[in-house]
């Protein structure tokens, strides 16, 4: 075991427990199946119990397939369960609430608008007071620092200033629970890394309780409190890995990456068997030879 690796086997489906005074959110047997183009019912996610602390960092991770977005829309309220219950402080989730904001990957911010009005627009839309909406607007562009191009439209500014945008409009209805469901994917490494530490701090200082989906296990490292692994086809709960390393982090260290590197093994078999649904019949992992068939002859007469 690694040095900041606390994990919990799920081979059999086992919930992420914590005591009740400490949860937030609840999964159990939540399971969601959709139908497809021939009417067929198509297993999307097995039944799976989850639970997520107050003021806990949890991040999904997993290939695609396998679930992660579909539990953030679930517990969102975007959709609802085949089977199972989600609860939010022991009251079932039915829908949308203004205790929960989503972060997409893309900023979908409106082009008409001005980063300021952007922020606002939410405020608008809740008939929060005049002066309370552009106060807790000044407050959140300080914070992700973007209140000096308050004034630009999006079209003005880089990929990461969109995205900053974006959270400063996610905080600013200022909800219990954040769900990001890849809001850094689009962006360059580079960009991506100071967001994760803007993101840190701004979590540090509000103490939101965030839900967050990515596929890319360093990002899960760098960022959770806790990581959960999820298989594919359907999804499922792989594995629950503890990360008892110190903030802030950074994902080039050592104990950064050699757990990501867990995590990633951990998934190989899961995108390997993505990639086989997915692509032709061409297509093997790298490190398995090519073996020619019988009647290939190569090498003959040598």
């Amino acid at each position: 075991m690694l040095l900041g690796e606390h994990t919990q086997d799920t081979a059999s489906p086992a919930p992420t427990h914590t005591s009740e005074g400490e949860r937030i959110i609840a999964l159990r047997g939540v399971a969601k199946s959709f139908v497809d183009a021939e009417g067929r019912s198509r297993a999307a996610l097995e039944p799976v119990d989850i639970d997520v602390r107050r003021g806990e960092f949890l991040c999904l991770v997993g290939p695609s397939g396998c679930g992660k977005s579909t539990i953030l829309n679930l517990v969102a309220g975007l959709d609802a369960p085949t089977q199972g219950t989600i609860t939010i402080r022991g009251e079932a989730v039915k829908g949308p609430g203004p205790d929960r904001t989503v972060m997409f990957q893309e900023a979908a911010l409106f082009p008409w608008l001005t980063v300021f009005e952007n922020v606002l627009f939410p405020l608008e839309v809740a008939k929060v007071a005049k002066g309370e909406a552009r106060a807790r607007v000044e407050r959140y562009l300080r914070m992700v620092h973007l209140w000096k191009f308050r004034d630009s439209r999006p079209h003005e500014l880089s990929g990461g200033m969109r995205q900053r945008a974006a959270l400063a409009r996610a905080l600013v209805i200022e909800p219990e629970i954040l769900l990001m469901d890849e809001p850094f994917g689009a962006l360059d490494a580079q960009t991506a890394d100071l967001l994760h530490a803007e993101l840190e701090t701004i979590w540090r200082e509000t103490k939101k309780t965030v839900l967050f989906v990515t596929h890319n296990p360093r990002e899960a490292v760098r960022l959770g409190d806790r990581v959960i692994v999820l298989g594919t086809r359907p999804g499922r709960v792989k594995r629950v890995v503890s990360v008892d390393l110190p903030r802030p982090r950074d994902q080039e260290q050592r104990d950064v990456a050699l757990l990501a590197a867990v995590l990633r093994n951990e998934l190989k078999s899961e995108i390997e068997k993505v990639l086989r649904e997915e692509v032709d019949d061409g297509w093997r992992p790298a490190q398995e030879p090519v073996r020619p068939g019988p009647d290939r002859g190569l090498g003959g007469g040598i």
